[in-house]
């Protein structure tokens, strides 16, 4: 697990002081070890979070006569494979880490390298001429398929500036911290940024799946992502071969997730799981305590009632016989230690504060590397909008158009005398122009319905339609309702939200966080199969329960959905409610000139008054306080981003 920069199409001399900002920026995602390679038109660097191999690991690491290099964050669940295959195939590795079966790979396979690697991932590999790295010739980004591990690139100048982290691209001061009309309408209706965008102009994430390639030898005008793979297209070809009944279908799940968990229990350091209430969790933390011997567990626990999951967790943890610690979160703490979390958000998101507390509890206790049960709620269908979204595609489709306008209209006035009425609002803008969205699922995500959204972003812009949403949408049209949704799950909320917000939240506290439901085969598997043998009217998620059935205890099995998520709507009216109010009175010198103030302060009062849900002014409030510090300009006084030069340790390679 690392953070990975670099620059392409600089002079060495140019290149140097801002690769060396983009590395000093990221050193929480690596404080083991940092290292660069400073070549013409080539700059690569790296921090490094030592986990397998914890001597032999450093980057960049190169091939056997040097002339193919990489930097890589992440980790391959299946190097092991990999390394096997291709010492038969001649060639020589030099330590046990999985970065250098990526060299390797490239060697053999050349821009078809990734679809042979497995896991979570995001690496450059440079390839040389010659073994002096006078005349590079090849420049290969690429992404894991899922989006578990993030890459954002930007062109300017002439020159391609990539980085794990946007902030990192920020600190090396290459590119103008402008903000995009497109991400920041994204973030009014979602809550978060929708990939390929960002909250930056001209700043761009690397889609899932993609790759991008550049000729060293030519002058850089244009980044042109490909794809290497799409779930879509990975599911169709999965359903020509369907299992026999839905009892072979749990029997290959169940094995799936075993090997999964197998393959992510893999480390030279201490390791434990984030357990919750829910099934997943709990899956992983049985599991885990098959393989290997003392499993710890974690779990966030709260005051509040009805908040906390510790009765449950701790339960699962004693019958799984695991090592488990709580760890208690007050509003006061949260209070305490809010700002700081704040500012570990790559990107603003409204979600995300839950994982860096939990985070930070398990890397108190010694652990580098954490499981997560992320992703199974997407696979197996534990979000309600499993059921909204198929069901308000229905109503979009069978109530004419001459009526949807003055039923969104009467919709909407009936949820307000109600009181809160945020789920009224949503089905009321898809009733009077379900043209906004590709698919009606999109209205079920909203966090701002589009009318609402322009009030408090008047200009109008940044409301077009997205190219994930389209693309998704189009790509998962040919699926049943549910693998639909779970396509546009998968590849908007979990990767717009959970994942990247997983992976900053971790990472600022040095913590690797593993997904095992994210395995592809498993992913790939349990998609293309049947919706029936998924969704099953009173129960809920069927094909886990029958695939993990023994191993869950009843209650967990049998207990409705329940949310991770932190008693806002009481702390925002008790601990926070000052700091949440005093940030909403003045926007952020950035965002001044797209908002309007009046509109700002009414969804404050709305949520004072009951008539709102706690997310909305807490959205507002985290997007202002993220762009006063990593947008605006600093205060006289004030430190930059980022210290200049390369962290203390840093070894460089010439």
């Amino acid at each position: 697990m690392c953070g990975i920069c670099g620059i392409a199409g600089e002079r060495t001399g140019a290149a140097e002081p801002v690769l060396g900002r983009m590395v000093a920026a990221m050193r929480h995602r690596g404080p083991d070890d940092s290292g660069v390679l400073l070549a013409p038109r080539v700059a690569l660097g790296s921090r490094r979070l030592s986990i397998i191999d914890l001597p032999g690991g450093h980057q960049p690491i190169a091939n056997e006569d040097g002339r193919v290099v990489v930097v890589f964050n992440g980790e391959i669940s299946n190097f092991r494979e990999l390394r096997r295959e291709l010492e038969s195939l001649g060639h020589t590795f030099h330590t046990q880490s999985d970065t250098e079966t990526i060299v390797h790979a490239y060697e053999t396979w050349r821009n078809d390298c990734a679809r042979h690697l497995d896991g979570m991932f995001a690496f450059a590999v440079a390839e040389f001429a010659d073994m002096e790295w006078q005349r590079p010739v090849h420049l290969l980004l690429a992404r894991d398929r899922l989006g578990i591990k993030p890459l954002y690139y930007a062109l300017s100048g002439g020159r391609l500036f990539f980085a794990s982290e946007v902030r990192a691209l920020l600190a090396g001061g290459g590119i103008e911290a402008k903000v995009s009309p497109e991400g920041l309408g994204c973030y009014l209706l979602f809550g978060s940024l929708g990939e390929p965008s960002t909250l930056i102009e001209g700043v761009h994430s690397l889609p899932p799946g993609h790759q991008l390639e550049l000729r060293m030898d030519q002058a850089i005008q244009a980044a042109d992502p490909q794809p290497y793979w799409t779930l879509a297209d990975a599911a169709r070809a999965r359903r020509e071969n369907p299992p026999c009944s839905a009892e072979e279908a749990a029997r290959e799940t169940r094995g799936r997730i075993e090997a999964a968990v197998r393959s992510h229990l893999v480390a030279d350091v201490p390791l434990g799981v984030f357990l919750s209430s829910g099934m997943d969790s709990t899956a992983l933390a049985a599991l885990a305590s098959r393989e290997s011997g003392e499993v710890r567990t974690f779990t966030l626990v709260f005051e509040e009632e009805g908040y906390s999951e510790g009765s449950l967790a701790g339960e699962t943890a004693q019958r799984c016989g695991t090592r488990h610690e709580e760890s208690l979160l007050t509003g006061e703490e949260a209070l305490a230690a809010h700002e700081q979390a704040l500012f570990s958000l790559d990107l603003p998101s409204m979600d995300g504060i839950n994982t860096y507390f939990v985070s930070r509890a398990a890397r108190q206790a010694g652990l580098k590397v954490a499981l997560s049960g992320l992703g199974g709620d997407e696979l197996f269908g534990g979000y309600e909008t499993f059921v909204s979204g198929p069901l308000a595609a229905r109503v979009a489709s069978r109530l004419p158009e001459a009526a949807r306008r003055p039923a969104g209209r009467l919709l909407e006035s009936s949820a307000s005398a109600l009181g809160r009425h945020d789920r009224g609002r949503k089905l009321a803008s898809l009733l009077r122009d379900p043209s906004w969205f590709p698919h009606p699922y999109f209205f079920t995500r909203l966090l701002f319905p589009p009318e609402e959204a322009k009030k408090l972003m008047p200009g109008g812009a940044g409301f077009a339609g997205s190219s994930w949403r389209e693309e998704t949408a189009r790509a998962a049209a040919d699926a049943d309702g549910f693998s639909q949704v779970s396509q546009m799950e998968i590849r908007g909320y979990m990767v717009n939200t959970l994942l990247r917000d997983t992976d900053a939240m971790s990472m600022a506290h040095s913590l690797e966080v593993r997904v095992p439901l994210l395995d592809r085969e498993l992913v790939e598997y349990v998609v293309a199969l049947p919706a029936g043998w998924k969704a099953r009217r009173g129960t809920r998620k069927p094909l886990l329960a029958a695939a993990m059935g023994d191993l869950l205890p009843r209650e967990i099995a049998a207990a409705s959905k329940r949310t991770f998520t932190l008693p806002w709507e009481r702390w925002l009216r008790g601990p926070l409610r000052a700091e949440v109010e005093r940030g909403l009175v003045e926007p952020a010198v950035s965002l001044e000139p797209f908002f309007d103030r009046a509109a700002l302060l009414q969804v404050w009062r709305d949520f004072l008054g009951r008539r709102t849900n706690w997310s909305r002014p807490w959205s507002l409030y985290v997007l202002n306080r993220w762009a006063r510090r990593y947008l605006d300009p600093p205060a006289p006084g004030e430190a930059a981003i980022a210290g200049a030069g390369v962290a203390t340790g840093a070894k460089e390679v010439r």
